[in-house]
């Protein structure tokens, strides 16, 4: 991206953030001589003082952490994501939703209000105090951009056309639709990675480290996790838009810095003495009891053999074997199920993994089978995906698991509480593991995704997108379909409804919202980007 006139000559000066927010403020930046390669002590601390603590609620705000938030994390990503991946089921009927919920695909407002409202308030309202604060060229404002766009990509891939570009120029905020929402997202990450790749091509000094949980200021690293992200998105519209998704992803692919490559170069929101919180998966596992394994992950993980399986779930207490619970129940008996299945295999004190290494392989391996991106094979880039995910998890046995080609998953699923059977054959994938390189394109896109989809865990919320997006894969039905025909029998949910309160307090823009919809404002509804399945 073109880099403005004001930014090149606050170069020649001195490199640096702190400079460019205090040329923003004072308006005396080139009168000081200032040492071009590395950032003062003064510079970074003004930088801390106005951005900082925005910055650190952007990234408290993605995936809910902090106190007497967890029943706001399960409305967030558990009750709008992971159950619609099929990482997890509730084993709990919470009486004010009555038996029948997001589960069931009969949303519940309170549920598909939550992430609408937490988007603004928690990454939205303080990225705008970071742009008033800031230069548009400060490489504070281009983190706060990476990770605004973050958040914000989720909450599209929920709901579709979302208050975006006009966000912050008045109370009742125009909707963008999604197509428009995604062109912004690549036109401020092609800005946020070329300047702090200038950033970086200078220095070598953490950036706002003390604010900064996920990378504690190390410029590649989010150079990195941006190039990925953005390769992320472009393979998000690559069936709707592969103009657009080849230029993205070539872009992203080709980098100098260059993509996330190892676990190392992970995205977590990291515990520290000055940033303390509960996992919330640990409490909504654990200490609410409020969830297990699902049947999917049940007749994957199982079926597989794939030794993930021990490290991301824990023994069922009755059996002391890995059961899930079948999505969908409408007679959910807790004190039963907590025995009979599984729960997650996660500390109270765990960190929240924004994004696996792993992912970027998987991205890549996509789109060189069906771009012709990069300069590896599709095997190769599925088989370091496969390797990468085990060495983030802490699993083991990756070699012996990828040249398996006899097991496949569960064509039976067995209910934990009933010992019912269930044939599920027709609707989980029927592949092995090891790569065919003879298969069909379609085999090896749903080869790739099945292993994407298990690498992803427990981030339902992605996971879902991929789902949507590629049609893999397949799942164990839900039991009760209860959406009053919104969300065709068999089917996977399609999205979120707008929030009741936008309809109350910006109703106008919302009903015009509706326009920019393949249909009604419904579950059902297909999102821009979901046109393959």
């Amino acid at each position: 991206m073109k880099q403005s006139l004001k930014y090149k000559k606050a170069l020649n000066g001195a490199l640096l953030a702190g400079g460019l927010l205090l040329a923003a403020c004072t308006g005396q930046f080139e009168g000081w001589n200032i040492n071009p390669n590395e950032v003062t002590p003064g510079q970074m601390e003004q930088d801390n003082l106005l951005t900082g603590a925005y910055l650190t609620q952007m990234e408290r705000g993605i995936f809910v952490v902090g106190k007497d938030k967890g029943g706001l994390f399960e409305e967030t990503q558990m009750l709008t994501g992971d159950i619609f991946a099929s990482y997890c089921a509730p084993i709990k009927t919470w009486n004010y939703a009555g038996n029948e919920d997001n589960d069931c695909y009969k949303l519940y407002p309170q549920w598909y209000n939550s992430s609408f409202k937490n988007a603004y308030t928690e990454v939205m309202q303080p990225w705008q105090k970071i742009v008033e604060y800031t230069d548009e060229t400060s490489p504070a404002r281009a983190l706060a951009n990476i990770v605004k766009v973050f958040g914000m990509s989720r909450i599209t891939d929920k709901y579709g056309p979302i208050p975006y570009s006009q966000f912050g120029k008045g109370i009742q905020v125009a909707y963008d639709s999604q197509k428009d929402v995604y062109y912004k997202f690549f036109e401020e990450l092609a800005s946020a990675i070329d300047i702090l790749t200038e950033y970086n091509s200078h220095t070598s000094s953490p950036y706002m480290e003390g604010y900064d949980f996920v990378y504690n200021g190390r410029v590649s690293s989010w150079i990195k996790f941006a190039n990925t992200l953005r390769l992320r998105l472009a393979m998000h519209v690559s069936f709707v838009d592969e103009a657009k998704a080849r230029t993205e992803a070539q872009a992203a692919i080709t980098h100098s810095v260059g993509l996330m490559a190892s676990a190392s170069d992970n995205a977590i929101l990291k515990q520290a003495a000055s940033f303390t919180f509960i996992n919330e998966w640990w409490e909504a596992y654990e200490s609410f009891n409020d969830f297990r394994m699902s049947a999917t992950m049940d007749c994957y993980l199982n079926g597989l053999k794939d030794p993930r399986l021990a490290v991301y779930f824990s023994p069922a207490k009755k059996s002391g074997e890995y059961k899930g619970v079948r999505n969908g129940q409408t007679s959910r008996n807790q004190g039963t199920l907590s025995e009979a299945a599984s729960s997650m295999n996660v500390s109270q004190t765990g960190s929240i993994v924004w994004m696996d290494a792993a992912e970027a392989y998987f991205l890549q391996a996509e789109a060189k089978l069906r771009l012709g991106l990069g300069d590896k094979s599709v095997q190769e880039y599925y088989e370091e995906g496969v390797k990468t995910s085990f060495s983030s998890k802490g699993a083991t046995g990756a070699e012996t698991y990828l040249a398996d080609d006899t097991n496949v998953p569960s064509a039976t699923y067995v209910d934990p509480a009933r010992g019912t059977n269930t044939n599920v054959s027709a609707m989980v994938s029927k592949l092995t593991v090891k790569w065919d390189d003879s298969a069909s394109e379609e085999n090896k896109l749903e080869r790739i995704m099945v292993q994407k989809w298990i690498a992803l865990f427990p981030d339902g919320v992605e996971a879902w997108s991929e789902m949507r997006r590629t049609g893999y894969p397949g799942i164990v039905t839900i039991n009760t379909n209860a959406s009053g025909g919104e969300v065709k029998s068999g089917e996977l949910i399609s999205r979120l409804k707008f929030p009741t309160t936008e309809y109350s307090d910006n109703s106008a823009n919302t009903q015009a919202a509706v326009s920019l919809l393949n249909g009604q404002d419904a579950a059902g509804t297909r999102l821009w980007w979901d046109v393959k399945r």
